[in-house]
């Protein structure tokens, strides 16, 4: 087994090369059980709490992509045929995990960490390095794209989209931390940061480009050239529009998209979403 602290220093060496040996390839296979088993993370949180990108995790990720040939990945037996990259084939997963695989069409990568009581209902999709907590439910036609970190007990709505980033390697990926709640066709994009305890209703939008409005401090959030846009914690967003107030606008009555904290959550907001509890 290698040691954690080589497997960094091992990429910084094979992302230089062309052509890889057997013996790269086993290191590889390594560095994707180790993402399997959460022992390595595309982002951590850093002591004071800021969400820390780990380049080079998503450096080995990509790696794996050059090292790997496309094969056949389905039965001869099997109507459907699929083809990719041998390095990335389907997560083993077993009972004793303890994840509730829902029967219907879900899969999982190799390379994406999918802690117990986390509930995958049919079809959904979670892509490699992504990282998904304990009792998590991720809902049907949801995807969890690549690098993508979902903290504990947060559900994913039906046909929400969380997603990917592999490149730039140093672009922070989606952050949704723990107790949020992802509400049905809502998007999530480009390393935004769902703080702990929020709500996104269905159908938001957010991408790294998209000001949040808060009603109720009365404040609007924006991201920076070295922050992501973050949603705070608690914050309970809904869409929204704002007029558009130049001449040819206000003549036919033009808005734009703006998503809006309408309140943050309260007794009531948390009787609403604990009824998924039933269904874990």
């Amino acid at each position: 087994m290698i040691f954690l602290m080589d497997f960094k220093e091992k990429i910084e060496e094979l992302k230089q090369k062309k052509e890889f040996t057997q013996t790269d390839k086993i290191f590889f296979d390594e560095f994707r059980k180790a993402l399997r088993e959460g022992k390595i993370r595309a982002a951590e949180k850093d002591d004071k709490g800021q969400w820390i990108t780990n380049a080079w995790v998503k450096e080995g990720i990509l790696l794996g992509f050059r090292m790997g040939q496309i094969v056949k990945m389905s039965k001869d037996t099997e109507t459907l045929t699929f083809f990719d990259k041998q390095t990335y084939p389907l997560r083993p997963i077993k009972l004793e995990d303890k994840i509730r695989i829902v029967p219907g069409g879900t899969s999982v990568r190799d390379g994406a960490y999918v802690a117990p009581n986390v509930v995958l209902m049919p079809p959904c999709y979670i892509n490699v390095g992504a990282y998904v907590d304990e009792g998590t439910m991720i809902d049907s036609h949801a995807l969890v794209g690549s690098c993508a970190q979902i903290g504990k007990r947060v559900h994913i709505s039906a046909a929400a989209q969380i997603g990917g980033v592999l490149e730039p390697v140093n672009a922070n990926p989606v952050i949704v931390e723990d107790d949020c709640l992802i509400g049905g066709n809502a998007g999530i994009y480009e390393g935004v940061i769902i703080r702990r305890g929020a709500v996104i209703a269905s159908g938001v939008i957010l991408t790294r480009s998209t000001p949040i409005f808060d009603l109720v401090k009365g404040v609007i959030y924006k991201s920076s050239d070295w922050h992501p846009l973050e949603v705070p914690e608690k914050a309970v967003v809904v869409q929204g529009a704002r007029a558009v107030l130049n001449e040819f606008g206000r003549s036919h009555g033009l808005s734009i998209y703006a998503p809006i904290i309408v309140k943050y959550r309260d007794e009531k907001t948390d009787a609403a979403t604990m009824l998924e509890d039933y269904l874990r």
